[in-house]
């Protein structure tokens, strides 16, 4: 219908009521019925030219599509003109046309992006005209008192200077405080804890995750949550694991001078995972203890794992190839491919026990968890129960088919004695009388600093034979607890 139609109409019926009707309700009522026509054909107009603008942009837009579309074949028409074998007499005509068509196609879109931005433009325009004619018509807020008005102004400003103050305040100390780490960072005031992974049923030791902290003072240990935030807004994460991944080594080192081919696993931040320079600097502290990058496990999140660039996979098949092996942590899914991990160097997943739990409940995945611990073991990867709190929870990753474990049930993070990242010993001549073999306790009781329950640590290495060598009765086992004792902030 034609937006004119509606003002014809009521122009008409008000006519019609003007004969009609006697007196001034006549009047009054062609007048209502011809404002209404005219009101109503304004509003149709409206609708009209918003329809037109709607169809001018879809045809643009589509107008647009064919252009990018033309494009492209002329791209591969110039590629099979290339192609073509031609003399270059006669191929320069035809390179001509192409480049002529490929100008004009960029004109024309040149210009079509034109036309939509002034449409845009004049959009823009009448919708600050509207407002402004709306801004004008609005009635003015009632006034308040003048007493009243200053009263408010006054609590007004009072509160944006109280606000201000509080904000500066907190910048002040977030300042403050950020100095102080970078300080802490910048002498190497970093210490490395190690909390133990074991193996389940019996609890026994195959492995360390090293935990970062920074000492600020000899009372105030920062954990990670309290600093890395700001490490990494300061640019310091690559300083940081580069720092912890030395002292990792000196412990993989530690470890590779013992029996149980037990190992010790560190993680990096996201800015070190998301540059290749970093990695490429890490790779090269890597390079120097390559006789020692078999005990050691670098963990990685399994959103970045998901997100490296063929750069960054290109260096992390260098560092595989040099023994380090890959555990995926921070896991939020179970949706693996364990055949594609391996081949990553992915020999660890890391899951938390929580959502092993969940997801056995719910049974939402391609594989059940039950059967995810058999399906990794399959690509030789090792799932890891992390998280754990309670002795319960050791039960269901036992019936899920969880073979390693690591928790605060089982051991919170303990410090490590700092002989172990001295530099190591000369090797003794042959002459000397080698060192009776240490069991499991003792290896662990020599890293983190505790001597097993009831001995002195001299009294308990053993004193080499003087006669004929005699059987004595075997050592006593002890459990994991009685090996560590709580580490002092």
């Amino acid at each position: 219908m034609h937006p004119l139609a509606s003002a014809v109409t009521g122009v008409a019926a008000g006519a019609f009521a003007v004969l009609a009707l006697p007196g001034a309700l006549a009047n009054a009522t062609g007048l209502l019925l011809a404002g209404a026509g005219l009101a109503a054909s304004a509003i149709f107009y409206e609708r009209r030219v918003l329809a037109q603008r709607e169809q001018i942009f879809a045809a643009i837009g589509e107008v647009k599509v064919r252009l990018a579309t033309n494009a492209i074949r002329l791209d591969s028409l110039a590629q099979r003109v290339e192609q073509l074998p031609m003399s270059e007499a006669d191929a320069a005509p035809a390179r001509a046309a192409i480049n002529e068509l490929t100008a004009e196609v960029g004109l024309l879109g040149d210009l079509l992006q034109q036309v939509a931005t002034t449409l845009a433009d004049h959009d823009t325009q009448l919708s600050a005209a509207q407002a402004r004619r709306n801004a004008e018509t609005a009635p003015p807020p009632p006034l308040a008192p003048a007493p009243e008005l200053a009263r408010i102004a006054h609590r007004e400003a009072l509160a944006a200077a109280r606000a201000e103050a509080i904000q500066a305040e907190q910048l002040r100390a977030a300042d403050e405080r950020a100095a102080i780490i970078s300080t802490a960072l910048a002498e190497g005031k970093v210490e490395v804890h190690l909390q133990p992974i074991v193996q389940l049923p019996q609890r026994r030791t195959r492995g360390y995750e090293a935990l970062v902290r920074l000492r600020l003072d000899e009372s105030t240990l920062l954990l990670p949550a309290e600093f890395l935030a700001i490490v990494e807004e300061r640019g310091f994460g690559p300083t940081l694991d580069a720092l912890v991944l030395t002292r990792t080594l000196a412990i993989a080192r530690h470890l590779g001078s013992k029996d149980g081919g037990l190992f010790v696993a560190c993680n990096f931040s996201a800015a070190t995972w998301a540059s290749s320079q970093a990695l490429v600097t890490l790779s090269r502290i890597l390079e120097k203890y390559r006789e020692h990058a078999g005990h050691l496990v670098l963990e990685m999140p399994q959103r970045v794992f998901r997100a490296l660039e063929p750069t960054s996979l290109g260096l992390l098949g260098a560092m595989s190839a040099n023994g380090v092996r890959f555990a995926l942590d921070h896991v939020g899914d179970l949706r693996f491919d364990p055949a594609s991990l391996h081949d990553r160097g992915i020999r660890f997943v890391k899951v938390p026990a929580a959502l092993l739990q969940a997801e056995a409940e719910r049974s939402s995945i391609d594989i059940a968890a039950a059967d995810l611990a058999a399906q990794l073991a399959r690509a030789s990867i090792i799932l890891v129960a992390e998280k754990i709190e309670d002795d319960p929870t050791v039960a269901d990753m036992i019936e899920l088919g969880v073979t390693y474990a690591q928790g605060l049930v089982i051991s919170p993070p303990r410090p490590v004695k700092p002989e172990v990242f001295a530099d190591p010993e000369p090797a003794k001549s042959a002459a000397q009388v080698p060192e009776p073999e240490q069991p499991a306790a003792r290896i662990s009781a020599e890293i983190l600093g505790y001597p097993t329950a009831g001995t002195s640590p001299v009294a308990a290495l053993p004193a080499p034979p003087s006669g004929p060598a005699q059987k004595g009765p075997a050592p006593e086992r002890l459990p994991f607890r009685a090996v560590l004792r709580r580490a002092s902030a």
